[in-house]
């Protein structure tokens, strides 16, 4: 083996590209493999706390981020039908507290500068990973073209339907909670001349009305010229077809489902052009997170409901210290991959059941926990440290 490890990371997501940038920057040698043909503004809507900034820092992207996404000048919980608002999340001058802002943008915007911080040619598209085999010397990486690679690391940022994941523990479906997202991004112009109060807003149902209970509406805007709304919603529905991450959904389905709430509600649903419904996913914490030299990190081991915002967070969260994992790990990568996961674990499992629970941040409290977490300093805890707790 050479000095620096050949790595394969499978998944061009955010915290597989994070994970790229942070270990190519150290001299690695890494390759990134993406079943997708190429990068496109696909998906939804992202809150970026001053938690992943701090990790962007290390990059030296946060400028150009902050030219594309918005600082929201005031987010707002609601009450679902009166609007009463029940706190302003940015009340709190959060560039004083934690250092760092809080952005809303794309997705696709987001991991476009970030793919731009990697070297031409690192990430692979139309990889679809097929299979993973060990021969004397190194780790085989089978994908269904036939094309085989091979590598001393391999990372699966593959998401919640990880391949990566089936392999180290086998076929295990994720867990459908029963709640659905309603998706739409469209041109704020759609509303006319009229726009919220604020540049955010979640609005949160109550046990007053049981027809309306555990369903939530969040919407915000993803430029910084407020020019494009988004709004993403938590919405009971006891059945989802098997096999497929999305549908289409109609202005009838959406409209039911929030009958009675705010007309300023009413008035960001109807102007959207086309919806989406996908379905809510988790999994339990697993049993492990890597094997020999395989690891896992983000929705391929720790899938949540989207309810803080942190899901993505917690990707690019594990990408930076898995990173620091490896650069400590003198070649001992099952060492380094225990660390990771002993490191990770509390944090990850607590976000886990909070975003289930779809509780934090409703009334006023204390945030530090999470957004003043730093991945890149945040003492690694050995295997045997944690066991010993």
């Amino acid at each position: 083996m050479n000095d620096k490890p050949r790595i394969a990371i499978i998944g061009a997501g955010l915290g597989g590209v994070t994970a790229a940038i942070l270990l190519q920057q150290a001299g690695n040698d890494i390759a990134v493999y993406e079943q997708a043909p190429g990068l496109a503004r696909i998906g939804a809507g992202i809150g970026l706390g001053p938690n992943v900034l701090r990790v962007f820092n290390h990059i030296d992207c946060v400028d150009q981020l902050m030219n594309i996404g918005i600082v929201q000048e005031s987010n707002l919980n609601r009450v679902w039908d009166t609007g009463e608002v029940l706190w302003d999340i940015r009340k709190q001058n959060w560039e004083e507290v934690f250092g760092l802002p809080s952005l809303t943008m794309h997705r696709g915007d987001l991991l476009s500068v970030l793919a731009r911080s990697l070297r031409p040619g690192t990430i692979k598209f139309d990889k679809q990973l097929l299979d993973i085999g060990h021969r004397l010397g190194g780790t085989q990486l089978l994908f269904t073209d036939q094309h085989e690679v091979e590598a001393d690391i391999v990372i699966g940022a593959d998401g919640i339907n990880s391949k990566v994941r089936e392999i180290l523990l086998g076929y295990d479906p994720p867990i459908y909670t029963g709640f659905v997202a309603f998706r739409s991004i469209y041109p704020a112009n759609r509303l006319g001349d009229w726009r919220p109060i604020s540049d955010g807003a979640k609005w949160w149902s109550d046990d007053r009305h049981p027809a309306q209970e555990d369903r939530h509406f969040i919407h915000y805007y993803l430029t910084k010229q407020r020019d494009e709304m988004y709004f993403v919603t938590g919405s009971p529905s006891p059945d989802w077809p098997g096999g497929v991450s999305s549908v289409p959904a109609t202005k009838e389905e959406i409209k039911t489902c929030y009958e009675g709430f705010h007309p300023d509600v009413q008035r960001i649903i109807d102007a959207a052009p086309a919806l989406s419904k996908w379905p809510l996913l988790e999994r339990n914490p697993l049993p492990l997170w890597s094997r020999d030299n395989v690891v896992v990190l983000g929705d391929a081991c720790h899938p949540m409901k989207p309810h803080m915002g942190q899901g993505a967070a917690m990707a690019i969260e594990d990408a930076a210290v898995l990173f620091r994992c490896i650069q400590s790990a003198d070649g001992n990568f099952d060492s380094a991959f225990k660390m990771y996961r002993a490191t990770r674990i509390e944090r990850t499992t607590e976000i886990q059941r909070q975003s289930h629970e779809n509780k934090w941040m409703k009334h006023p409290g204390d945030p530090t926990w999470v957004f003043g977490y730093d991945a890149m300093t945040v003492p690694l805890i050995s295997e045997t440290a944690q066991a010993a707790v």
